[in-house]
Order: structure tokens, then sequence, then C-alpha cells
């Protein structure tokens, strides 16, 4: 058993799991921490959010009362970080695709936690190729859109524009949106662009809105969290907060929902901040990752 400096007996992994429950061949998930945050634009910080939410997720307790069960039981296993590269964000990238690609091909649930957004280009890269036809769902405050930002074509404010160029064959629903840029917004006009839900508060707190924004989704999807997707009040964490977010129950209502409409193949926890919020951020982040891991395997 491996322990944190101070932590005692508690092992430093992912909820504190040890033994067969955090083996990486039984496991049925890998968390893959990926401390990179090089082209962020407002307040930095994301590359501690991996290490913050580990931390904050030795203390969840493991029983999750909507699924009366503890996820824990298919077995969860934390890989060591992936080391940044100081060349850029395409190089970081990169080496994103090669990972989520080697725990794809091993049977696991690949789970990012990151780190600056851009990082999910890979992800999508490595499991588009072994799920043709698969869709992205993003719960995001920011449409992440525009074709380059600071002199770079694979800034985090571009993520989207390079999946939707990937994703070729499948669909992109991007949800929770309210704040976008004039070149954006242009461009879904002049492209027609679908599924970009601009969000009103309360929005989700329908089924049936929920089932509309997720028609658009194929059989296999991946699914990526920007932790801004949340109302401040919930999530100030962040380094670019917009006030006006999800609230926790409708947030938790999408990720439910689309773990049972669909087959999750894949998702990331992207952008949290942890030194520009109270300490309640990691541990939000690190309860809606135990969540998502259960609603995707009890959906598989």
């Amino acid at each position: 058993m491996t322990s944190f400096p101070g932590s005692g007996t508690f092992p430093w992994s992912f909820a504190s799991l040890d033994g067969d429950d955090a083996d990486f061949d039984r496991a049925a998930a890998a968390i893959l921490p990926v401390p990179y945050d090089g082209t962020v634009s407002y307040r930095g910080g994301a590359r501690d959010g991996p290490q913050a939410i580990i931390e904050a997720s030795r203390y969840l307790e493991l029983y999750e009362p909507d699924l009366d069960m503890e996820p824990a039981q298919w077995g969860i296993a934390t890989l060591p970080a992936l080391e940044p590269d100081a060349s850029g964000p395409e190089a970081n990238i990169f080496h994103v695709e090669h990972a989520i690609g080697a725990l794809a091909d091993a049977g696991k649930l690949p789970v990012m936690l990151g780190g600056e957004h851009s990082l999910t280009v890979g992800a999508v890269r490595a499991l588009v190729q072994r799920h043709p036809g698969l869709s992205v769902l993003q719960l995001d405050a920011h449409a992440d859109m525009r074709d380059s930002y600071q002199g770079s074509r694979y800034s985090h404010a571009c993520v989207m524009r390079r999946l939707r160029e990937i994703v070729e064959d499948g669909s992109v629903v991007q949800a929770g949106i309210r704040s976008i840029s004039s070149e954006e917004m242009q461009h879904i006009r002049d492209a027609g662009v679908t599924g970009v839900h601009l969000y009103t508060p309360g929005q989700y707190s329908d089924p049936a809105a929920i089932d509309e924004l997720l028609a658009g989704l194929g059989e296999t999807v991946y699914v990526t969290v920007d932790l801004d997707a949340l109302d401040p009040s919930i999530m100030p964490a962040v380094g670019t907060p917009e006030p006006g977010g999800l609230s926790w129950q409708e947030t938790l209502s999408i990720l439910r929902a689309v773990a049972q409409r669909s087959r999750v193949v894949g998702f990331d926890v992207m952008e949290l901040a942890p030194n520009e919020g109270p300490t309640h951020g990691a541990f939000t982040a690190a309860r809606l990752t135990y969540k998502l891991i259960g609603y995707a395997l009890a959906g598989r």
C-alpha cells in the first residue's frame, strides 16, 4: 500500500481504494491524471486539479444512494500522472491520445482528470478510432469553438472546434453554454452547426428537456465536463467562472440520462483550479467523477 505523506494508512489512490478494488488488471475503470494547463487564459492552476480531486476523493463515502451500490466494487485503478510536455498543447494531446488508447485496448473505462480542456482532443482521437460513430457530450460554460486563440489552434478555447472536425460520423452536443464570442456565433450560423444549446438557468429540471438535449447522440458517447458548466455558487474553483450555470441536480440528471440512453466509453472532468476557490470545489469534482463512473459502468 502506498500512502500520501501525512495520510496515515490512507492509500494515495482515487477514493482511497486498495487491494483488489484498485488493481489495474481487475479494475473496470482507470483514472488518468493529466496536470497540464499551458494555454489557460484567465486564472491558472488547472494543473493542480487532478491531484486535488484525488486527494478529496479519499474522503468519499463509497455507497451511492441513487445507484443503491458502491461503484468501487467494479474496481477503479489510479494511474501515475501523465507528465506534462513543455513543448506545447499538441504534444500533450498526442500523449493523451496514446494513453487513453492503451486504456481502451485494455478494456478499461478511461477517466481523465485535467488539466485544461484542450487535452480532450487527444482522448476523443483515441476513442473515435475504436468506436466509429462516436458522439460527444460537452458540459461547459463556454462554447470553445474558436478556430484559433492566442496563436494556437489547440488552445483550450478551441477544443470543441477541433472535436467537431474529428467526430465526422457521430454528433456533438454542447450544453450549459452561456459564454460565446461573436466569431463563434458566426461560425455556427455559417457552417450550419447543430447541437449548441445556450443555457437558461433551470432549463434541465424537466426530464423532457433532457430527452430533447440528448436526442442527437448515438449509441456510444464520450462525455467531457468542464467544471465551469456548474454555477459558481457550487463550483467556484475554476479558471473562468460564469454566473448562471447548471445546478448540481441538473448536472447529475443529464449525466445519468446519457448513461442510460447510450454507452459511455470514456469521460473527463476538467479545469478544476483548486487554489481559486474553497476546498469544497475539489470534493464536488471528486463526487461528480465517482458518480459518473457509477453511471457509466452500470450502463454497460
